[in-house]
């Protein structure tokens, strides 16, 4: 149960900030102790039984020259006035990361805020069964619809094919149509000009006509 929750480190700051070294990744047994508000000698003795797999989740301690070179590594993150208050182990150093601080958490009892920690990623382990829950649901009725859906395209094929048919056999009867409407109004474009070829001439008969009378007259 604890590994399956060793990747949810964000719980430890949901319920208390934690005071990491300057290089953001370790805190030192007296940062552990401050942070669960025990004694550091509860963290000691924990860190003693529970060894493996605190060192498995991040847990180390550092000696020789590993030591002087990670003292080294602060001094130069602390800056130069606040280095030289920089509490310095003198033969080795425990250092925890967040993982490690998570994995005390789920195993100190006489902590309230262990106990926080603990409450905060059942409480969040619970919301995420449901969210799941729900998701599961929302998939099954998603499911449920997709074969109705299915169902439905397979009924509606044959109408669109019908549709598509009446539809093209529509647009070929419109192009036909067209073509006579053209055709008619060519027609009518021609008669109107043989009527106005027939109305000059027409109209030189009349004029004709009248310069006969007129002749006529004269004699």
């Amino acid at each position: 149960m604890r590994e399956s929750v060793m990747g949810r480190v964000d719980a430890l700051d949901k319920v208390k900030a934690l005071g990491l070294l300057p290089d953001g990744v370790h805190i030192t047994t007296e940062g552990v102790a401050r942070y669960f508000e025990v004694s550091t000698g509860v963290i000691r003795q924990l860190t003693a039984r529970h060894r493996a797999e605190l060192t498995e989740n991040g847990m180390r301690v550092l000696r020789g020259a590993d030591l002087r070179r990670f003292h080294s590594d602060m001094v130069s993150l602390w800056g130069a006035e606040a280095g030289k208050s920089y509490p310095q182990a003198a033969t080795q150093l425990t250092l925890y990361t967040r993982r490690a601080v998570l994995n005390i958490a789920m195993l100190l009892r006489d902590s309230d805020i262990a106990r926080c920690v603990r409450t905060y990623l059942l409480d969040a382990e619970d919301d995420l069964r449901e969210g799941y829950a729900s998701l599961d649901r929302r998939v099954t009725d998603v499911e449920s619809c997709l074969g109705g859906v299915g169902v439905a395209l397979q009924e509606l094929g044959p109408v669109l094919n019908r549709m598509s048919y009446r539809l093209d056999s529509l647009d070929r009867r419109l192009d036909a149509t067209h073509q006579v409407v053209g055709a008619i109004s060519n027609r009518l474009c021609e008669m109107s000009a043989d009527i106005n070829r027939v109305g000059t001439r027409m109209d030189d008969v009349v004029h004709q006509l009248r310069d006969l009378r007129r002749s006529r007259n004269r004699r």
